[in-house]
């Protein structure tokens, strides 16, 4: 397996990574997990996967949902913040997701463009393998990542985000079909330079992901309201895999 990226790990375990994201809210987390739980017909009891859970938005609501929920990520300073969260049916590990899973669930969500990070394709289906032998039979996985389609056609090359009196100045292209976000900014009097790589990942590709590692999509969704995909104008491609 190929080795953790340097600054896969140096960016995502930084507090300035969690800020400059921060309008990633419990409001948006909530009413997506209500209507994924409505439409997979989740029960309470059954377990639950975030991974990767980042600080535990998503896995702190589902355990007041009443289901057995374990929140993984790779960012040990995340798991940190939501150890002080745990209890009998809350539980949270540091993983990463190209290693096997011990347990089984009901169902594993990988959530807000959570997959795709990687130099190798092939380490997408070496995630998704470990996903499908991690649930149980009539188990689902869901995936939930941007609609690269959308984003490309969009994509402003140049932003400049202030939060909390920092300004990221964020330099957006693509090279090798990678997405590539370069993230510069001024704070504790130095300056900082971090990088995101995301690999263009379109519907197809991801059927193919999915076939590769002995899985099917069995729905696909275009925004947390999980109406209908559309190529050119939904935000997210959210898919149900089984």
């Amino acid at each position: 397996m190929e080795n953790k990226p340097e600054w896969f790990v140096n960016w995502f375990d930084t507090t300035y990574y969690h800020l400059l994201y921060d309008h990633r809210d419990e409001k948006e987390a909530k009413y997506f997990m209500k209507n994924l739980i409505s439409f997979l017909h989740l029960q309470k009891g059954d377990k639950i996967l975030d991974l990767p859970c980042g600080k535990g938005r998503h896995a702190l609501f589902l355990n007041t949902r009443g289901f057995d929920v374990v929140g993984s990520d790779l960012s040990i300073n995340s798991i940190q913040a939501a150890k002080k969260f745990e209890n009998k049916s809350l539980k949270f590990t540091s993983h990463d997701m190209r290693d096997p899973l011990l347990r089984k669930y009901h169902a594993i969500f990988n959530l807000f463009t959570s997959f795709g990070y990687f130099e190798k394709e092939e380490s997408n289906i070496i995630v998704l393998k470990n996903f499908k032998n991690a649930i149980y039979k009539n188990g689902y996985i869901v995936i939930d990542f941007l609609n690269i389609t959308k984003t490309l056609n969009e994509l402003e090359e140049r932003q400049e985000i202030i939060k909390n009196g920092i300004t990221f100045n964020i330099h957006k292209y693509v090279k090798n079909n990678i997405l590539i976000k370069d993230i510069y900014f001024e704070a504790d009097q130095k300056e900082h330079h971090f990088l995101e790589k995301l690999q263009c990942l379109d519907l197809n590709k991801m059927e193919e992901f999915a076939m590769k590692a002995g899985l099917k999509i069995s729905n696909t969704f275009g925004n947390y309201n999980l109406d209908t995909f559309d190529k050119d104008l939904s935000e997210r491609l959210i898919l149900i895999l089984e």
